[in-house]
């Protein structure tokens, strides 16, 4: 265990956190106190995403280092959570994403929810919802064990670009009404189309050849859906109540393993923290039988939990100077609401 003191000789060393997402790579540097030294943002590091997340993580980690002042020497550890490393072969395409010239320092690779949960709860047992450009629900429990919904084979259709068909599919099936008339004016701008039967003959094409494109078209169109529920359109609240069920049955499995009675509940992602799907997804949680929750948003983002990660790694205390430090830079920060109990 690395001990004060040895913090103290360290003032040169720093360690890497990296929140490898299937839209954006965040790279922070930090020193043994958790003074934010540098962050940067590049694209995706899923190659499922982008065929070039290999040069994006490297070049957010080289351009962090060099906003630090820092040379891949100085490093004593980098923790990355990575969208898509779901099986030991997957370490084929993940271990070159940080293998930067001189980066010798240990390395951790884990599933990006990991370091979501991490940051989020900071380092307690608890379960984190994510609910973004993609849908996972991981929970860590009293013992320190590690379970996705997706161990149970459930999945929890929330992410936003499913959000998003599924709405669309709604819509183009007719089952719409008088409240639905905002969100089908937001349909046809979004997809440049006049009429809804110009959009159906757009469907009837598959919308666009390429699969990824057509998933980013949907996934942008998201943010409405949601809205549209909070506004009070049926078919964008039934969609996003469909979501907040699966979502509730997800976290009840996970739940049953915790030893505690109140299990706490961190949200995650634009989907998750959008007004209408928080506020029903809690209300749901309420009614659950099994177990009670404190749902509340993250303590600290993705990235700042890497690098809670790499510090626990290296046998680091998390002390309060630590923690205090991070909260004092914007891109560490997750949520100031505190926890209310249900």
């Amino acid at each position: 265990m690395i001990n004060m003191r040895q913090v103290t000789e360290l003032t040169d060393k720093v360690v890497i956190g990296i929140d490898g997402g299937g839209t954006h790579t965040r790279v922070m540097v930090c020193d043994l106190n958790g003074k934010v030294q540098a962050y940067t943002e590049k694209g995706p590091a899923s190659i499922y995403r982008d065929a070039s997340a290999t040069i994006n993580v490297m070049n957010a980690i080289e351009e962090a280092l060099g906003q630090a002042g820092k040379s891949p020497k100085q490093v004593l550890g980098v923790a990355a959570g990575i969208a898509g490393y779901d099986a030991e072969s997957d370490l084929e395409w993940i271990t070159p994403l940080t293998e930067v010239p001189g980066l010798i320092c240990p390395k951790w690779h884990v599933n990006d929810a990991v370091i979501a949960h991490q940051g989020a709860l900071m380092m307690q047992p608890g379960i984190v919802v994510i609910a973004g450009t993609g849908s996972n629900i991981l929970a860590i429990t009293e013992n320190g064990q590690h379970l996705r919904n997706d161990h149970f084979h459930h999945y929890a259709a929330s992410g936003a670009r499913s959000i998003s068909y599924d709405a669309v599919y709604e819509i183009l099936a007719g089952n719409r009404d008088s409240t639905d008339d905002a969100l089908i004016t937001a349909m046809k701008i979004h997809w440049h189309v006049e009429t809804l039967s110009e959009f159906y003959q757009l469907a009837k094409m598959g919308f666009e050849a390429d699969r990824q494109a057509r998933d980013r078209t949907f996934g942008r169109f998201t943010p409405r859906v949601t809205e549209a529920a909070a506004k009070g359109s049926s078919t964008a609240m039934r969609v996003c109540d469909r979501a907040v069920s699966q979502i509730k049955v997800g976290v009840e499995i996970l739940a049953s393993s915790f030893a505690s009675e109140c299990v706490d509940v961190a949200l995650i992602g634009g989907v998750a923290n959008s007004s209408y799907v928080s506020e029903a997804l809690t209300r749901q949680l309420h009614l659950g039988s099994n177990r009670r929750y404190r749902v509340h948003k993250p303590i600290f983002s993705p990235v700042a939990g890497a690098i809670l990660l790499a510090l626990h790694k290296l046998q680091v205390p998390i002390s309060p100077e630590i923690i205090t430090n991070l909260q004092m830079s914007p891109y560490a920060a997750g949520s100031k609401e505190q926890p209310a109990r249900i």
